[in-house]
Order: structure tokens, then sequence, then C-alpha cells
């Protein structure tokens, strides 16, 4: 990632004074503003405390949530990075990469042939106000829905670019996506990146304060110049039991890293990375 972006600092406005993206419901933009004050004030009671009042109510939805009709085995929530170390041709690898993934006739059979659905959603994120919804919340009921929701994708066009890297923002927006899923057995987010936090609260904050009970988030970490992102990734990012990493070498490798990764959360595999990063699966 680049060390900052052109356009945000490591420590800005709270956030209750600038607008949060449209995605950011009245809970989230509370639970944004609490969080920063934490991050800004420590760890102590005193914070924990000021935090504990302001606090929403994540019981309540902050919009309707999307119904299911039938069985839904899995919630999953596709979080792709376009901060400023993301160049258009790295950007285009993403998303042709993802697209190419769901075309691959194993991640095919794993949607469409499991016991129940799969809901999907994709957002693309970089700065603190910088998460973009590219595809909402669909039902993978059948091939035809399936095309549908793989059209979307290719045919996006990049969000945002040169804006740092605020994980915990985007983790938090995440688990916004997540109230507004239908009711499965999963709930899944699965972030990609090529860098670490280097903007706003950390992880570990967002995963304290916002509605992550029963979510698992799994990383796809793109190795490149920033040569702490596998770190940042296995010790910041994973959360929940059974949450994995996968690598990309690079973007040129992001279709394959992203192939196995669906692969292994569509068929619920409880299994450990290979050392050598290699598979036999997915053709």
């Amino acid at each position: 990632m680049a060390e900052h972006g052109e356009h945000g600092t490591l420590v800005g406005n709270f956030p209750g004074t600038w607008p949060l993206p449209a995605g950011w419901g009245s809970w989230a933009r509370r639970a944004a503003g609490a969080v920063w004050c934490v991050a800004l004030a420590g760890s102590g009671a005193a914070a924990e405390e000021g935090f504990a009042k302001s606090r929403p109510d994540f019981a309540k939805p902050f919009v309707q949530r999307v119904q299911a009709e039938g069985h839904c085995r899995l919630a999953l929530v596709l979080a792709l990075d376009v901060s400023a170390s993301v160049d258009a041709a790295e950007y285009a690898l993403q998303r042709d990469g993802l697209v190419a993934a769901l075309r691959a006739p194993d991640i095919q059979r794993a949607i469409l042939q499991g016991q129940g659905a799969v809901a999907l959603s994709v957002f693309e994120w970089s700065g603190r106000q910088q998460q973009v919804v590219v595809l909402p919340w669909v039902m993978l009921r059948d091939r035809a829905a399936l095309e549908q929701a793989i059209g979307v994708i290719a045919r996006a066009r990049r969000s945002y670019s040169g804006f740092p890297t605020a994980a915990g923002y985007g983790l938090g927006f995440g688990a916004g996506m997540l109230r507004e899923a239908p009711a499965c057995d999963r709930q899944v987010i699965d972030v990609s990146g090529d860098g670490i936090n280097n903007e706003g609260f950390a992880p570990a904050l967002a995963y304290k304060h916002f509605p992550f009970d029963g979510v698992v988030v799994n990383g796809l970490a793109i190795l490149g110049p920033d040569e702490g992102v596998q770190r940042f990734y296995r010790e910041e990012i994973l959360h929940g039991p059974g949450a994995f990493m996968v690598t990309a070498e690079g973007f040129e490798d992001f279709r394959r890293a992203m192939t196995l990764k669906l692969f292994r959360e569509l068929n619920d595999l409880q299994v450990g990375e290979r050392a050598d990063g290699t598979t036999t699966c997915c053709g």
C-alpha cells in the first residue's frame, strides 16, 4: 500500500463530522465514531465506558433485511482492495480474477449443487469513507442468477483510487453488509488486499465493537512490495472458528488464489493451508 495515500492521514477528524458512505446506517455511523474515540483514548476503562454509552443497539437492523426464500447455507461478502497501492492494471486483474473464479466449473458446482442456496455480495474498500457496494445481496439459486451476478461484477468500474488502507472501517462496513443479508447457516467475510492498515482504528477494535458474533473472516493476502501483508492478514484480519488465509503471488495470481479460497468457503473445508501454497483442486 502507499504509505497513507494522497487523500488521507493517520489521524483525522472525529467520524461524526464528515459524511460516511451511503451503506453506513445510523448504527454504523455511531459505532465508527465511538470506536475512533476508543482508538484515540487508548484501551483504558474510561475509553471503554465512553464506547459503552454511545454504542448503538445492534439488535435492531438499520435497513430492511433481504429475505431468503428457502434454505440459505452461506452468506458470503467479498471485500476487494482499491487503495492507493492498487494501480489500474492490478484493479483489472483483481476484478477479472474474481469473475474468472466464479466461472470456474468447480466453483459453479459448489454454488449450485450444495445443500441450500448461497447469498453473495461484493464491495470495494480503501479509506475510512471509501467503501462502495459493487454487487448488492443476491441469492444464487440457479445458473441464471449466478451469471447475472457475474455480469454485474465484470462491468464494475473502480470506485476510488489514491486513498489509504482503513481495514477496521472496511470490516465495520462488512459487518453492516451482513446485517442486510438473508438468514443463512453461515456468515463469512472474504477480505482481499495487498497491504497493512495505515489509517483509522485497527481490525481488533472493529471485531470488539461491531457485530461479529458468529461471523468468520477469511483473508486473501496479495504479496508484493509490502513485506508485512502476510503477517497482518494472519494475525489481524483472520477471525472466527476455522478462519484461514490464502496468498496470491502478486495480482497476476489473484484468480488462482480466489478460486481456491471460494472453493474452501463454499464447501466449508476446515483444512490448513499447505506450506508450499499449492493446491490440487479447482482445475
